[in-house]
């Protein structure tokens, strides 16, 4: 990201001059008060909406000037965890997680053998055929990362991933998306949660008044500079 801003009001940028470099492999916190902008950087990253000023590069491309017909081939190299999973709920864990690979005709076969190493991977192995309204809340973020998975990414965004889910529930989760990244995948994960913070040695951003702060030894650098409510 190269000196991004993106502004909702004409007067008031919700985020500025923001220069964000993150290596490949890389796992990258964001963090920062509710209404900060840590949910608008990452909807930039997948063009829920454009920039306003700046540049943003994915793999050499600027996605800020890709042409709305380019926007689903940038997609397709991005995963996206959701708080609320936005996952439907009267569909089979199967049909949630194998809905990326239907809509781009992959063969059937290669899906169910996908969709059964996915969901191993996220601790769901066996239940393809679970309506995920039945499942727990931990159960259907689960689900959630395993539909943003399963086309193999070279970017996994989180936006508050743990967000609806209780402290134990929300480590577990944190922990998958480690494995993930362990794995290869670029991550960046977007949380408020200090305890999550606290709990892992990842690179560490801030957003404050829609400005990022480099805090690169982590939660304890972070805090030693209090934010505002």
């Amino acid at each position: 990201m190269d000196n991004v801003y993106k502004y909702f009001r004409r007067d008031v940028p919700t985020l500025r001059a923001v220069n964000l470099a993150v290596a490949r492999g890389e796992f990258l916190f964001v963090t920062g008060p509710s209404g900060a902008g840590k949910s608008t950087l990452l909807q930039l990253i997948y063009r829920q909406h454009p920039v306003d000023s700046g540049r943003i590069l994915f793999s050499g491309r600027d996605i800020a000037r890709l042409s709305d017909r380019s926007i689903p081939f940038l997609r397709r190299n991005l995963g996206i965890v959701f708080q609320d999973f936005k996952i439907v709920p009267y569909w089979t864990v199967f049909e949630n997680v194998a809905i990326s690979l239907d809509i781009m005709n992959t063969n059937p076969k290669l899906v169910r053998s996908r969709v059964a190493e996915t969901l191993e991977r996220v601790g769901l192995s066996g239940r393809g055929g679970e309506r995920v309204e039945h499942l727990s809340g931990g159960e259907q973020q689960r689900v959630a990362i395993g539909r943003a998975i399963i086309a193999e990414p070279a970017l996994l965004l989180a936006d508050e991933p743990t967000g609806n889910l209780d402290p134990a529930l929300a480590i577990d989760i944190l922990t998958l998306f480690e494995e993930i990244n362990a794995a290869g995948a670029t991550v960046i994960f977007a949380t408020h949660d200090q305890s999550l913070l606290a709990s892992s040695p990842h690179r560490l951003v801030v957003i404050e008044d829609g400005a990022l702060i480099e805090a690169s030894q982590g939660l304890r650098a972070w805090s030693r500079a209090p934010m505002s409510a």
